[in-house]
């Protein structure tokens, strides 16, 4: 994937500037159902060492479908999956008390909003000989691992379940102190 510029590190970005936010890119890869769709992806975040905010500023992410008949349905089911998914990883979570859910509404089940959606970068990879294969679900796949892996190369600490909350980070980084 060209269009991400990818840049090789030994470890975690170290962040001398002694700045509040941290940069870091992540990176992940599926092959969906074994055989069958192959997905990466290139998360870039920032990091809010102080508050422990993550916001994903940019995913770019290659594509191998199969045949495409409709590329540019394809793109949008591809970037809808993304924006959904970054939602998901970063603050959506089903909440309960001991008899019901308790996250009914928007303000107590968060979704992302436009200002904080990240740019969506697609590169499609058409295969015309080939059958088409899956298109939608497989995309998600990789984001949850290159956020995650973005914010280590941010960081240095591992989140291993999502929503990446703000609390989750300052706890993290707490106990790698």
């Amino acid at each position: 994937m060209l269009r991400a510029n990818r840049q090789s590190r030994p470890g975690p970005n170290a962040d001398t500037s002694g700045g509040k936010i941290s940069k870091g890119r992540g990176i992940a890869y599926v092959r969906y159902n074994d055989k069958i769709t192959y997905v990466a992806a290139v998360a870039e975040v920032d990091v809010n060492r102080e508050t422990g905010d993550i916001r994903v500023t940019r995913i770019c992410i290659g594509h191998d479908c199969g045949q495409m008949i409709n590329p540019n349905g394809v793109a949008n089911q591809v970037e809808g999956g993304v924006i959904q998914t970054v939602s998901r990883v970063l603050m959506e979570e089903v909440k309960y008390d001991r008899v019901k859910v308790s996250s009914v509404d928007w303000a107590s089940y968060p979704i992302i909003r436009f200002p904080d959606v990240p740019r969506v970068e697609v590169d499609l990879i058409d295969q015309p000989k080939e059958a088409p294969w899956r298109c939608g679900e497989p995309a998600v796949v990789p984001i949850p691992a290159a956020i995650g892996n973005a914010v280590f190369d941010a960081i240095g600490v591992r989140l291993r379940s999502v929503p990446f909350t703000p609390e989750k980070v300052k706890i993290a980084m707490a106990e790698t102190k």
